[in-house]
């Protein structure tokens, strides 16, 4: 967990906006009883996690895909090659979608705005080298030409809402021990 306290502070305003202000058909599934606070969902989100992205094509056409994520200071962290079409959708239209689930156990369900961390023409963010520290030491230093190949992302959620069943007694795993 590297989250702040402020930074929990502010995940569980959002966990407790996104749920009140959804469905009444999603408040029938998600409940106090079946979600996760943030520090636990923090505590459980470590590692990689796979998530499945969605994006907007130039048509408006929705496109799905995965990838690695990282869910770091409350908000989920992904890349993919700089040639991707996904790139391609999200320099275009930053608005998208992340899902995280484990079977029936876990989904982890978030829209908002990307941030691209480390332009390839342009300054980095203020956080990217934390976050580059972070990704060498997960994936190796060698894992990728990071300045080239490839582009990431932060995700600044609006709505995040969290699905949890089964965890009672137990702590959920991690996403990826390494």
């Amino acid at each position: 967990m590297r989250e702040t306290p402020e930074e929990l502070k502010e995940l569980q305003a959002l966990l407790d906006a996104s749920l009140a202000s959804s469905s009444s058909h999603l408040r029938s599934i998600i409940t106090t009883e079946s979600t996760l606070t943030a520090e636990r969902l923090t505590g459980v989100l470590t590692g990689m996690c796979t998530l499945a992205l969605s994006t907007v094509t130039a048509k408006g056409e929705p496109r799905i895909s995965g990838a690695d994520g990282h869910f770091l200071h409350g908000k989920w962290h992904f890349g993919t090659a700089r040639k991707a079409a996904k790139a391609r959708h999200l320099s275009a239209r930053p608005a998208a979608s992340v899902a995280h689930m484990r079977g029936e156990q876990l989904g982890v369900f978030t829209h908002g705005e990307v941030e691209v961390l480390n332009p390839e023409d342009g300054e980095a963010a203020e956080d990217w080298p934390e976050l580059l520290a972070y990704l060498k030491d997960f994936y190796g230093d060698d894992g990728f030409d990071w300045e080239r190949d490839v582009v990431y992302y932060q995700l600044h959620p609006r709505w995040m809402t969290v699905y949890a069943n089964g965890f009672e007694g137990s702590e959920p795993r991690s996403c990826d021990i390494r």
